[in-house]
């Protein structure tokens, strides 16, 4: 099998946890891994809780930009967003499940603990949230760069206040007659 990235790097086996084993690329250190083998790894092992000291702050910069071939059955993969903060985007082949980690991405995951939970970022709720949630902060951003830092907290704790409050309508009404 060939490296999807760098495609004519051999992918060779190796581990990214104990346990876990990946076909993996010694060129850009990423890696394709069977969501078989993931599940039983899963099954297998408990979820390690996040130290204080661990890097809540890891990105990765290598993600690959273009579409995939899977390295198994060289069909194209689809990406699925890890998470808003993040622009890492999972590589998934439909046809096999294999998946490609680009570099550190599995480093990524245990850091948004997500390690155990990876089926998750595959489905159309989980890429949905976070599309969700990526809107948002665009929101968030245009109205700081309009009316300031300050002034767009004050109006996301206004919204926020407002958004489950049985009376929305008449202080939303009474607000725009302004």
């Amino acid at each position: 099998m060939k490296c999807p990235k760098c495609r004519t790097t051999d992918l060779t086996p190796t581990k990214i946890e104990d346990g876990l084993p990946v076909m993996g690329c010694p060129g850009c250190e990423g890696a394709s891994l069977s969501l078989l083998y993931y599940r039983d790894w899963a099954e297998r092992n408990e979820p390690v809780e996040q130290s204080d000291h661990f890097d809540a702050d890891v990105t990765v910069e290598n993600d690959a930009k273009t579409a995939l071939s899977c390295p198994k059955c060289s069909k194209l993969m689809t990406k699925y967003s890890v998470s808003s903060e993040h622009k890492n985007r999972i590589d998934l082949c439909g046809f096999c499940d294999e998946a490609w980690l680009d570099g550190s991405e599995w480093t990524l995951l245990k850091s948004l603990e997500l390690a155990h939970k990876l089926p998750k970022v595959f489905t159309d709720q989980w890429q949905r949230k976070v599309r969700d949630e990526k809107m948002e902060s665009k929101k968030v951003d245009r109205l700081k760069r309009l009316v300031g830092e300050s002034d767009t907290a004050k109006a996301v704790e206004v919204r926020d206040w407002l958004k489950n409050h049985e009376r929305k309508l008449a202080i939303v009404q009474f607000i725009g007659s302004e």
